[in-house]
């Protein structure tokens, strides 16, 4: 045996010249391993060489580069504003007012930012921050998190090497060059050493012109998170340090402001100059990215309803993560393109007409087993065209762009006609089909809105409203929908078709939204035989009845014939924009999934069982499935089961001891369960060779056995009685 594998007998060196001579070679290393990184795939040539994944890549990049360019526009003013603050703000305040107060009074510039509940969201903003201070040479950064931050002296040791030694690309000073790299490489400090006598020496001379004075500024991103102690002590500090440092601090608050004064006491709190900063919320944040982006008709792909509410719930009641959504909407994208070449014709319309020609006998055959192409056929008369499209592909080829232009059109309505309903009905009283744009998207495609009881009790509302308010509303919307066809679908590829179908609908809208305006409340006359004829009705047209139940149903069909008859000319011609409304776009436009035109499975994703699965992990179900049948992703041929409830000695202990405790009640006899693990390890031994169970049991077994139980009762399954020193208390069923 080799005598250095022990690692109990020490520590062994083996140098293979290895030194640390130069920083370039370290740098170069690090920036070609980047490089390969980027350029390397972990899918080989036969995957990345497919027309689905080229459209996937392409389609993700658009999205992705419109995702960011939206996420700057919405924090651009308050990263502004505090680019400013530590700029101008933090230099004046952090030196002018403590020579002016003297060294009785130190006040310490602070940015309070309130950022919501989410961490990883907002330590994206801080990091956007960090860049922006480094692009413009502003100042110096540190960000401190709290688990770093456990004492005053690692804290104050963290904060002085990160803003001296921290050498990544944020960091690094342009204007220092390779020589001066080299020097400073030389005297790297050692923890031990970042004091702030240390930091102050080393301002001065990297900072000590007038012309080179810099801002340090110190981020804490989870404030939260903090010892209070610690954190009043260190703001002490810098307080104290910014007469001769320029000091700022950056809070981040992911509750209230109610956070900072409740943790900060009057003495800590009267030695900083706070402002505070409101980013974005979260919920906003996501509306916006749906309303812009992820339903914008610039784009072909779409989320059905269930998996669309699936993903905004998951935001909604379990992390407010934008960044979560995201990923999860590309988990979406990347099951629906890798399904096969078929779906690469999710694209453009001209693109997805070059790719028809290099669709494959296998790929027309996915096509046909969508289910949306089994009406398509039946609604075929001739014979003839129905083998021709089940059994020629070139014939349906031929079909293709036909049938994915209707595609693209019905969906790039669907979104022109949600935006007109979105507006008409977002704003009513209580929403009962709710007043954002991605709850109306899902109540259509769902199910037909028009049988939801919220939908009539929305066009109930709509009809008891007055002339000018009713008047507004549909101007408003009409006005909104044709800016929306002007600046987001005419410039499209298939806009202009789109927008002819829309203005024809806009414009027979306007016609009916003037007869509204023109009509007047008054009661049409009745004539007087008709007045006679209503009077004796009830005598003649009454059925005879046999309960009270029937008169009942009888008499009110009466009245509302009667209403009917006294209606206004308002009225009449409310109910006739309502109608065409209900006609021309809701029922024409807002169609659900099921009634949508063939092929429509090319362009929306509705696995949400695959993304359940795969994005809201079920942790107890995965341990039970590896612990009872560890083959399932272990994949080894000695742990193969014939049966699940088969115990096979091969299998790892930890497997044995969980499934035999699977057969115990409440209360497990370690003895007897030890017994049953004993006969589980010798079951492939003879019957002589067997060990008695009276006599002393193998050391070596019983080792086995116990790490097996204190494995199980570290992962919760188990625990150890009280009252009866021998047994353990079974937790799960």
């Amino acid at each position: 045996m080799d005598p250095t594998i022990s690692v109990s007998k020490g520590c062994f060196v083996f140098k293979n010249g290895a030194t640390r001579s130069n920083k370039k070679t370290p740098t170069k290393r690090k920036r070609s391993g980047q490089e390969s990184e980027a350029t390397s795939s972990l899918l080989g040539k036969e995957v990345t060489s497919q027309p689905f994944y080229a459209a996937y890549t392409e389609c993700w990049s658009q999205l992705q580069s419109h995702i960011v360019q939206l996420q700057t526009e919405s924090n651009a003013r308050t990263l502004q504003q505090l680019v400013e603050f530590v700029t101008e703000g933090g230099e004046r305040v952090g030196v002018g007012e403590c020579s002016r107060f003297a060294t009785t009074t130190e006040i310490l510039p602070t940015a309070a930012l309130l950022t919501g509940i989410n961490q990883p969201d907002h330590l994206k903003q801080f990091e956007t921050l960090t860049q922006r201070l480094h692009e413009l040479q502003a100042a110096r950064v540190c960000v401190l998190q709290s688990r770093d931050c456990a004492t005053l002296k690692a804290a104050v040791e963290s904060m002085v090497y990160n803003l001296i030694e921290a050498l990544s690309a944020g960091t690094a000073d342009t204007q220092l060059d390779d020589e001066d790299e080299r020097d400073r490489d030389r005297k790297r400090l050692r923890r031990s050493q970042c004091t702030l006598k240390q930091l102050n020496s080393w301002y001065a001379n990297n900072f000590g012109a007038a012309a080179m004075k810099r801002a340090l500024v110190v981020i804490l991103p989870d404030f939260e998170c903090f010892n209070a102690s610690v954190l009043q002590d260190f703001i002490l500090i810098l307080s104290a340090q910014c007469g001769r440092l320029p000091f700022v601090l950056v809070l981040g608050v992911a509750t209230a402001m109610t956070a900072v004064h409740s943790t900060l006491p009057y003495h800590v709190s009267s030695k900083i100059k706070l402002r505070v900063f409101q980013t974005q919320p979260a919920p906003t944040g996501l509306n916006e990215l749906l309303d812009k982006v992820l339903l914008s008709p610039k784009y072909a792909f779409h989320l059905s309803g269930k998996a669309f509410k699936f993903l905004t719930h998951i935001f909604l009641y379990y992390d407010f993560s934008i960044h979560g959504f995201i990923q999860g909407f590309k988990y979406c994208l990347m099951e629906h393109y890798f399904a096969g070449n078929a779906f690469a014709l999710c694209t453009n319309y001209s693109q997805a007409l070059g790719r028809i020609k290099q669709l494959t006998h296998d790929d027309v055959e996915t096509i046909r087993r969508l289910p949306s192409f089994r009406p398509y056929v039946e609604q075929i008369n001739d014979c003839k065209r129905i083998i021709a499209v089940l059994t020629d592909d070139d014939y349906l080829k031929k079909k293709l762009p036909q049938l994915l232009r209707d595609c693209l059109l019905h969906f790039m309505l669907f979104r022109c006609s949600l935006e007109f309903f979105t507006e008409l009905v977002g704003d009513l009283p209580r929403c009962p089909l709710g007043k954002l744009r991605r709850e109306l998207y899902v109540n259509c495609l769902n199910k037909p809105i028009t049988q939801q009881p919220e939908y009539k009790e929305c066009w109930q509302m709509l009809s008891f409203m007055s002339k000018d308010e009713f008047s507004a509303k549909v101007s408003k919307a009409i006005a909104s929908t044709e800016q929306f066809l002007s600046e987001q679908v005419v410039p499209l590829e298939l806009g202009e078709a789109c927008a002819d179908v829309m203005r024809k609908e806009l414009q027979s809208l306007k016609t009916l939204l003037n007869d509204v305006e023109l009509a007047t409340m008054e009661l049409q006359p009745q004539a007087s035989d008709s007045t006679s004829l209503a009077d004796a009705r009830p005598l003649a047209d009454l059925k005879q009845v046999a309960s009270r139940q029937q008169l009942k149903e009888q008499l009110l069909q009466r009245s509302k014939q009667d209403r009917q008859q006294s209606i206004s000319e308002y009225a009449r011609a409310l109910n006739k924009i309502l109608d065409h409304i209900e006609t021309h776009l809701v029922l024409a436009h807002l169609r659900p999934l099921q009634n949508a035109p063939p092929l429509h499975e090319l362009y929306v994703f509705s696995d949400i069982s695959t993304v359940r699965r795969n994005i809201i992990g079920a942790p107890r179900a995965a341990l039970h499935t590896a612990l009872n049948n560890p083959h399932f992703y272990m994949q080894c041929k000695c742990c193969e089961l014939q049966d699940q409830s088969q115990l096979v000695s091969t299998m790892p202990d930890l497997s044995v001891v969980y499934k035999l405790h699977l057969e115990c009640g409440r209360m497990i006899n370690l003895f007897d369960w030890l017994q049953a693990f004993r006969s589980v390890l010798r079951a492939g031994e003879e019957q002589d060779e067997l060990e008695p169970a009276q006599e002393q049991i193998d050391p070596q077994v019983q080792a086995r056995f116990t790490r097996a139980v204190a494995e199980l009762q570290f992962l919760g399954y188990i625990k150890m009685s009280k009252r009866k020193t021998d047994h353990a208390t079974r937790l799960t069923w």
